[in-house]
């Protein structure tokens, strides 16, 4: 009989990271609305998970997965934590969507897997270390300040800027304009309008924005516009990656094979965690779309996870993997994830390698099932 690591208990914090205020064309938050929790097993061991609720673009705040959370745990008491499907199964049987909360359970059982392995996280999931080197993100404000934090990151080594637009199409232009001729050509640029645009807001954006050397424009339009992206996507002379269109991977066999999206952006969030987020992986590789590692407000603790799945996914090619330096005004994580200028490294411990700070932890509101 196949080894089992029976789930004893399970703890659950309200992990709420102050933040510098953070704008995108959906709303502004002040602090990470995130969740942390920890999968106690058996074998001696915990599993850590961390999520990060961005009520504006998935719908779920920190207190729906506080709740939702709580049930998830009490189904999983007993269970064996090493066969991933069925416990994952167990949770989309509960409720339908609720990925963000969904993918710290998936985090947590990843991270047991491979600790039990005696194995980093990549390695359990056959993948190698390679050169992973973020963006950094600059959120919607007046074109002269987009511009001037543009020139502040060129003189801190960034080589790749994402800028936020999505307010108003003839305002983004400028926005993109000034940022231009602020820095030169020599960074690559590229823009998420955060389904901030009409059809024809972005039909004329993103023709304006062609003259301005863009790599991808993400998520130009609301979700239910979908059925016009193939129309959008001839007009444009800048390539459109899906985001929000996307949560699971028959989300993007719509979108690829409707010819809606040139790329996809990948979210633990969204996906549900690296179960589905391999499955969305594994068939935009098929039909030669290349995808993003995105994220929400992170710590370094599921960013630690992220890192990993991008070692084991050689089919992402583009890294929005910033958000632990947007303005977290604490770090509540261990070991994880460091950064050498914009590029990302991690130690080979085994599992994920990180977990959450026994200081921070004591100021956190728990609960164990």
């Amino acid at each position: 009989m196949a080894q089992q690591l029976i789930i004893t208990h399970i703890d659950i914090y309200r992990f709420s990271i102050p933040m510098e205020p953070f704008t995108i064309a959906t709303g502004t938050m002040d602090y990470a609305q995130n969740v942390f929790i920890r999968v106690h097993t058996d074998g001696g061991f915990y599993g850590v998970g961390e999520c990060s609720a961005f009520p504006m673009i998935v719908g779920e705040t920190q207190d729906t997965c506080l709740t939702v959370a709580r049930d998830f745990a009490k189904l999983w008491k007993g269970k064996d934590a090493l066969d991933i499907p069925a416990r994952l199964q167990q949770l989309h049987d509960a409720i339908a969507g609720n990925g963000t909360i969904k993918s710290a359970f998936d985090m947590a059982l990843y991270d047991i897997a491979a600790k039990n392995a005696n194995q980093p996280l990549y390695k359990y999931l056959g993948g190698e270390r390679r050169v992973v080197e973020s963006d950094i993100t600059i959120g919607i404000n007046t074109p002269e300040y987009m511009a001037k934090r543009a020139i502040e990151f060129k003189k801190s080594g960034a080589n790749i800027l994402k800028v936020k637009l999505g307010k108003k199409a003839v305002e983004d232009v400028e926005r993109i304009k000034q940022i231009r001729e602020a820095i030169g050509y020599e960074l690559k640029i590229r823009v998420d309008a955060n389904q901030g645009w009409s059809f024809d807001d972005a039909v004329f954006a993103l023709q304006a924005l062609g003259d301005y050397e863009i790599e991808f424009c993400e998520q130009p339009m609301r979700t239910w516009y979908d059925d016009k992206l193939p129309e959008l996507i001839k007009l444009s002379p800048v390539k459109i990656m899906a985001d929000e269109s996307v949560y699971n991977h028959h989300d993007a066999r719509k979108q690829i094979e409707s010819g809606s999206c040139h790329y996809i952006n990948i979210k633990m969030a969204k996906s549900g965690g690296i179960y589905e987020a391999k499955q969305i992986h594994d068939l935009a590789a098929q039909h030669g779309i290349a995808c993003m590692m995105g994220g929400m407000l992170e710590s370094r603790i599921a960013l630690s996870s992220k890192l990993h799945f991008a070692y084991s996914s050689p089919n992402i090619h583009f890294y929005d993997m910033d958000t632990c330096m947007l303005g977290h005004l604490i770090d509540p994580c261990v070991g994880g994830v460091t950064y050498d200028g914009y590029k990302l490294d991690i130690s080979d411990a085994s599992g994920i390698g990180a977990d959450a700070d026994e200081g921070f932890l004591d100021g956190c509101e728990r609960f164990t099932v």
